[in-house]
């Protein structure tokens, strides 16, 4: 028979087609994912046992065709793949199939090919057995499959006779036999460790997804317990309108307010700045905020109370964490207000009837730095309609789509301008 080259180029594509058509629908049927499982029913294991059974025979006449007219055939492909995906049984299964299915079409060589078949799927089965039911690396199917086409050849030459016409069947079929088999178990091979390898990745997905929206609603829940922190409303005084917003640049974080009635005609303000942001900031915040307020009582002056506030956030410092803080102590009757700067922003104060802007300074370091810090007290009086403005560097260092802070300049404009809005609207304005 005149066989060409390019004529065992088209046998070997064609073979190459069905073998990788074959594989992807099976391996993306749903019981193929029970294999993959190791979930072994009998009905799985049936149609794993028919499905490639049927590879089996088809591969009897599927192949190369070699100039002689023989066909290198991948008859043990379907065993040695059954047996390697799901154990013994199906391996068996396969085998008997493709080898009875041999047997019958008669030859001087029948007796090794239907053996080695069903052999084929028996030392797939062994395999996975070894494998503890996982599909082995495709290296190790490749020389899997060059081992059990060699064992075919070995037994078509101690078997088939006469030996002479078995040799000579075997110098042409065994090389051509040998590769076709390897590369259709590297095709199996290739498809299914990249499915397994999709699978594992999907996994790992769903579960990176299953713990964001844990730690999502971890912080979410921390989020709302640090805003119990906050006050829910500011106080009522007589003669003064107040208004606050926090707002965290991630769920929780380390800024916060507070109002304390120090006496019966006197409130405590506190505003304040952790280092830091995230749950460490925040966790800290917590701490600094019950410290500062355990110091805040019975007409203490302002800066007794953070000097004593100091010297314990100082010594539960460990993480070299501080808080920058501005407290100031707010006589309604006398309009006057008593303050520290423990290294915070300067607050500052628009007097409205004249547009002038007084800062809130005072000599004082972050705290939390070290014990018995020296914090400068002072004391500014009121006047009506002035507009007094706490804030942290949130909304200083705020930036634009240009990369421009927003700045204390900017902040002091917009409270200029906006001079005549309520507070609470103000505070929307800026």
């Amino acid at each position: 028979m005149d066989i060409s080259i390019s004529d065992i180029l088209i046998d070997l594509i064609k073979t190459a087609c069905v073998v990788v058509a074959f594989a992807y629908v099976i391996t993306r049927t749903g019981f193929f994912a029970e294999i993959l499982d190791k979930k072994l029913s009998f009905k799985n294991q049936a149609i794993l046992i028919l499905l490639f059974g049927a590879l089996s025979i088809f591969g009897t006449y599927g192949g190369l065709r070699l100039p002689s007219g023989a066909i290198a055939n991948i008859r043990d492909l379907g065993p040695m793949v059954a047996g390697l995906m799901g154990g013994p049984l199906v391996g068996l299964g396969a085998g008997l199939i493709g080898g009875l299915h041999r047997y019958f079409l008669g030859g001087f060589v029948c007796i090794p090919c239907t053996l080695s078949t069903v052999i084929a799927g028996l030392l797939g089965g062994a395999i996975y057995k070894l494998n503890k039911g996982g599909f082995v690396p495709v290296w190790q199917a490749v020389l899997f499959a060059i081992f059990v086409e060699s064992l075919h050849m070995g037994l078509t030459l101690l078997l088939a006779k006469p030996y002479e016409q078995a040799l000579g069947v075997v110098k042409e079929v065994a090389l051509p036999m040998i590769a076709a088999n390897a590369v259709g178990v590297a095709i199996f091979g290739f498809i299914i460790r990249n499915l397994i390898i999709e699978r594992r990745t999907a996994a790992e997905r769903e579960s990176y997804r299953r713990e964001l929206e844990r730690t999502e609603y971890e912080m979410e829940t921390a989020k709302g317990i640090q805003q119990s922190f906050l006050p829910e409303s500011p106080p009522r005084i007589e003669g003064f309108e107040l208004a606050a917003l926090n707002l965290s640049a991630r769920q929780v974080g380390g800024d916060f307010y507070d109002f304390i009635p120090v006496s019966e005609n006197e409130w405590g303000i506190i505003i304040a700045d952790v280092s830091g942001k995230g749950v460490p900031a925040a966790l800290f915040m917590a701490l600094s905020r019950t410290l500062v307020r355990a110091n805040v009582a019975d007409n203490i002056t302002a800066y007794q109370a953070m000097q004593k506030a100091n010297n314990m956030i100082s010594q539960e410092a460990k993480m070299g964490m501080f808080v920058t803080l501005f407290y100031a102590v707010l006589d309604p009757g006398k309009r006057r207000l008593q303050y520290v700067n423990a290294g915070h922003n300067p607050p500052f104060v628009v007097k409205k009837s004249s547009g002038d802007v007084i800062l809130l300074r005072a000599s004082g370091i972050a705290m939390g730095v070290m014990d018995d810090v020296s914090l400068e007290e002072k004391e500014i009086e009121l006047d009506s309609n002035d507009i007094v403005v706490f804030y942290t560097d949130g909304i200083t260092e705020a930036i634009n789509g240009a990369g421009e802070q927003f700045g204390e300049k900017r902040l002091i404009e917009t409270i200029n301008r906006n001079a005549d809005l309520t507070v609470k609207d103000l505070i929307g304005r800026v």
